[in-house]
C-alpha cells in the first residue's frame, strides 16, 4: 500500500494514531497560513482538532506524484470556520514516512 493510500485511510477514518504513525519521529510540518515549523507532536495536536467529529472536511483528494522520495496531494478542504481552501501539500519521504509536510493554500468561496 502506498503512503497516500495510507494517508487516505487514515484521514477518512479519522484515525490520528493512524497518521502520526506514518510519520517519522524527527517530522516536521510547516503551515501555509504562517510559515511556522511544527513538531510530530505539535502536529498531532493540530491533528486531533482537524480530524475530530465537526472538524474539517477534506473533500476529494488526488494524489498528483508519488515515489520513494515525495508525495504530492491535492484537496479542496472546508473547515469548521466557514473556510475553504484549495490545498496543495508535499511530503517529503525517507523509508516509508513523511519527514516533512509543507502546505500551500488558496482560499475559495463556498
Amino acid at each position: 500500500m502506498s503512503v497516500f493510500e495510507k494517508l487516505e485511510a487514515a484521514t477518512d477514518n479519522r484515525d490520528v494514531d493512524a497518521y502520526l504513525d506514518l510519520m517519522a519521529d524527527d517530522c516536521v510540518f510547516v503551515r501555509h497560513q504562517t510559515g511556522e515549523t511544527l513538531s510530530k507532536a505539535q502536529s498531532g495536536d493540530m491533528l486531533k482538532r482537524m480530524l475530530s467529529s465537526g472538524g474539517a472536511n477534506f473533500g476529494k483528494r488526488r494524489c498528483i506524484y508519488e515515489n520513494d522520495d515525495i508525495l504530492v496531494v491535492h484537496s479542496v478542504n472546508d473547515y469548521p470556520d466557514g473556510t475553504r481552501e484549495a490545498l496543495l501539500a508535499a511530503y517529503t519521504l525517507r523509508d516509508g514516512k513523511v519527514v516533512r509536510l509543507e502546505t500551500g493554500a488558496t482560499p475559495l468561496s463556498k
